[in-house]
């Protein structure tokens, strides 16, 4: 996805890119954390402190990340996703599982947020990667362009 946050673990294929907006990419909140913690500003206490649902959600459903954790160096880093919305009332709130789920949140809802986290499952280390807005309201239109081009590969 053009655009996309760097380890942004995302389900691929068109629909998937054609149901969201408003892409905000935390990379720089990262680097700012992180290099505080590495001058001594801040104890590995402050950072490594993922919560206990966040850490089993990362272990049993969590998607590889292809680099080490920034913290402790181990190849233990997982992204998981959630997603939230009023619209999607007693699912609000739940990780993304299975991994195309929100696919199918995005067919029947309006709008609703995905939010991406970072956690290494040895040291604890977590941050919110990325943050989304998703669901029908922000299928692309069909411009005169793209319903001409369909109808050629029809042809």
């Amino acid at each position: 996805m053009p655009g996309a946050a760097p380890g942004l673990v995302l389900s691929s294929g068109p629909l998937k890119m054609a149901y969201v907006r408003g892409l905000i990419d935390y990379t720089l909140a990262k680097r700012a954390v992180l290099d505080s913690f590495r001058r001594g500003g801040l104890d590995r206490l402050d950072i490594c402190d993922a919560h206990p649902e966040l850490l089993r959600a990362a272990k049993n459903i969590g998607v590889a990340v292809p680099h080490p954790c920034p913290v402790c160096a181990k190849e233990s880093l997982r992204q998981v996703r959630y997603v939230y919305g009023d619209q999607l009332k007693h699912l609000s709130g739940r990780p993304v599982y299975p991994e195309n789920w929100e696919l199918a949140l995005s067919k029947q809802h309006d709008e609703f947020r995905c939010y991406t986290i970072e956690v290494c499952t040895e040291c604890s280390w977590n941050h919110l990667t990325a943050c989304c807005l998703m669901g029908r309201r922000y299928k692309p239109r069909q411009t005169p362009q793209t319903r001409a081009r369909r109808g050629a590969k029809l042809s």
